[in-house]
């Protein structure tokens, strides 16, 4: 099975790796998303030579539409389908499913939805789930579960939560362990102290390799979210990998490390690259201001990466524009190499006991 080891402690933070199928990875880490088989904007062969990026994340809900999980195993899994030798952890399907809305209809045994592709019906449950990401050879496959939506009462959210905590203990029986394989639980429970707990004694029950938090960045304020995290965080066990789900800003990891999470994905890097959007050590720019018109400047003085080190603000401006498709990947590269070094920024903090001072720096100037 899928292993962790505790290396280092500064206060709540965390130092440890992940023994894989696929390799071992160090922690915290962020894993860039690459929803349908691909990190958007950039080349798997770039995305570990050049970026270090350690962990991907696929989606099982978009990869069960097209091409298909079935195939995708048939062609050799979808490691060697796009081409990724390092380790992939693949959500559940359960998040995209609530962003359906309207066009699905919870039950007890799962999810019945139509294809926001052609229109098709389809039936999810926490064994598809599972087989599916079985089928696609996910290093780490995550639980079946509901996103609670946000706000929530009280017994909405603990109704949500136990749902979720039956539909857990679905997912785990569906799983096949085999050697360097894991899967985690989800912590759901929206705000509530109580429910988080109460989701957490039942997830231990149950028992897994790892486990998320759930349930947070669908709306609730920033005071919230900052809140709940180490609330959400602490009631997890040290000896497990913790994972935040879908968080977020770079200031958000930085706050969430110094809570005890060890591992993070969001599409901001990417999505926001592709809107013209650039995270710097110096804070966020848009590179479609006419401020960067005659820039003959790099996105982030303080930057190494092949964009920085090669193309002006003026030329990326430019590109930006014109809506080059050069320009998508080289923001992309640039704002994915600013995750991945902030990451490893925090681990040698870690290491190094200088955690605490790194740490408010980094929370000055970042966004």
């Amino acid at each position: 099975m899928l292993k962790f080891e505790l290396l280092k402690t500064s206060g709540h933070a965390r130092r440890g790796q992940i023994h894989t199928a696929h390799g071992t990875v160090q922690t915290p880490m962020f894993m860039p998303v690459g929803t349908v088989g691909t990190v958007k904007a950039i080349r798997p062969d770039l995305l570990k030579s050049e970026l270090h990026a350690q962990f991907i994340l696929g989606n099982t809900f978009h990869l069960y539409l097209r091409p298909g999980h079935k195939q995708i195993e048939q062609l050799g899994g979808l490691h060697k389908f796009m081409n990724w030798p390092g380790p992939i952890l693949t959500d559940s399907g359960g998040f995209q499913v609530f962003s359906l809305k309207d066009l699905r209809k919870m039950s007890e045994e799962g999810v019945t939805f139509q294809s926001p592709i052609d229109g098709s019906t389809h039936h999810l449950t926490p064994e598809l789930s599972t087989q599916i990401q079985h089928s696609l050879d996910a290093d780490i496959t995550m639980c079946f579960d509901e996103c609670t939506p946000h706000p929530a009462t009280h017994a909405q959210a603990a109704e949500s939560m136990r749902l979720s905590m039956r539909w857990a203990a679905r997912s785990r029986a569906a799983f096949i362990p085999r050697p360097g394989y894991g899967q985690f639980g989800i912590q759901q429970g929206s705000l509530y102290p109580d429910l988080r707990q109460e989701s957490t004694e039942k997830l231990l029950e149950i028992g897994f390799e790892g486990y998320a938090i759930g349930g947070l960045a669908v709306g609730e304020t920033p005071e919230e979210l900052h809140h709940a995290i180490p609330m959400a965080a602490q009631l997890l066990p040290a000896d497990k990998p913790r994972y935040l789900m879908g968080v977020g800003y770079p200031s958000d990891m930085v706050k969430a490390v110094l809570a005890g999470v060890d591992m993070f994905d969001c599409v901001l890097p990417t999505r926001n690259a592709r809107n013209g959007s650039v995270f710097t050590m110096q804070g966020a720019l848009k590179i479609g201001n006419a401020e960067h018109k005659l820039a003959d400047t790099p996105l982030d003085a303080t930057c190494t990466c092949h964009t920085c080190k090669n193309y002006s603000r003026a030329y990326l401006h430019h590109l930006h524009r014109e809506d080059e498709i050069l320009g998508h990947m080289l923001l992309t590269h640039h704002n994915l190499h600013h995750y991945l070094t902030l990451m490893q920024t925090l681990r040698t903090a870690i290491e190094e006991d200088t955690l605490p001072q790194v740490a408010a720096h980094l929370l000055q100037t970042i966004r």
